[in-house]
């Protein structure tokens, strides 16, 4: 079996590259590095990795005739919200048109796939009152990234049911765990505000600090994804988080317990396009044998511990 992975030098991407490679795959991985880096694939001796952009068409067109991937996963991507209000067209050529275009020439090629898997975002679901947030929930994407992950995500399913193309989705919570890059301006929360504790930062904090997420640690999320790809469901879209809506203000109590320090607080007002509160209904998900092996506290203390261990390493 072979799997190709978009954007599989990023953090989640690197982390399931490595699972599948694990798991006897032969993986083909193409990256610009815009944000990843090579560094994060632990297993890179036994990938073959493509430096280019998934916006070459005729490279992928090639790429795509040559290793005739069973499983794709279509994880490269713009993924800052304030970084698609700075720059909406190259954020759609890149988050949809990318997208489309890959889709277009599996089905006129009819290239034999098992499972085409898109990765969405909790984002597409705004600031709309109703929690937990269902797959089936109304939507009110707020930026030019939510907008384009969830048109997008509207292609891949319906260009699946249309023709008979093995497509499924999925929308991510907040991922957090080793591999972050807490300088990129697409890094999650914990992994700047770990940063601030481990180099004794001020942490901005945006609004009061009531905001909610659901945080979901990254090997629970590469469980998902293997389960959904070895499972026969398609045309569906799928939350992959952790079940449980935690505050910003929470996460930095339980982070300084585990931290054993105080961190400096920097209050900024609310961002454009930030969503207020956000947690998953995962029952969908549960039903393919999904369980949440970790806590958040559970979490934090192997990211946090992992950062140690890195730095003592160098």
């Amino acid at each position: 079996m072979k799997a190709l992975v978009t954007g599989g030098a990023g953090f989640i991407g690197s982390h399931l590259v490595d699972y599948l490679v694990e798991q006897g795959l032969d993986v083909v991985v193409v990256d610009d590095l815009s944000m990843g880096d090579l560094k994060n694939i632990h297993h890179q001796d036994h990938v073959d990795v493509y430096i280019e952009d998934v916006r070459n068409k005729e490279f992928i067109q090639q790429l795509l005739q040559r290793e005739k991937p069973d499983y794709i996963y279509f994880l490269a991507a713009i993924a800052s919200v304030a970084d698609s209000i700075e720059r909406p067209a190259e954020t759609h050529s890149i988050n949809h048109t990318a997208v489309f275009d890959m889709l277009e020439y599996i089905r006129k090629t009819e290239l034999p796939i098992k499972k085409f898997l898109f990765t969405s975002s909790a984002a597409v679901y705004g600031n709309l009152p109703e929690l937990p947030k269902k797959e089936d929930s109304r939507v009110d994407p707020l930026s030019p990234y939510a907008i384009d992950k969830y048109s997008t995500e509207r292609f891949v399913l319906a260009y699946g049911n249309l023709y008979d193309l093995p497509t499924v989705c999925v929308r991510f919570f907040n991922v957090y765990g080793p591999g972050q890059n807490p300088s990129s301006p697409y890094s999650g929360v914990l992994s700047i505000l770990t940063e601030c504790f481990d180099k004794n930062k001020a942490f901005t904090l945006y609004g009061d600090g009531k905001q909610t997420r659901d945080f979901v640690y990254i090997d629970d999320v590469i469980q998902a994804l293997w389960l959904i790809t070895t499972s026969k469901t398609k045309h569906e879209v799928f939350n992959v988080a952790n079940g449980h809506e935690t505050s910003l203000n929470s996460i930095i109590h339980i982070y300084e317990k585990i931290a054993h320090k105080r961190i400096k607080i920097q209050k900024c007002d609310y961002r454009i396009g930030d969503v207020k509160r956000s947690v998953a209904n995962i029952n969908k998900l549960t039903k393919l044998g999904y369980t949440t092996k970790w806590t958040l506290e559970d979490g934090l203390n192997s990211y946090w511990g992992g950062i140690h261990r890195e730095t003592s390493r160098n």
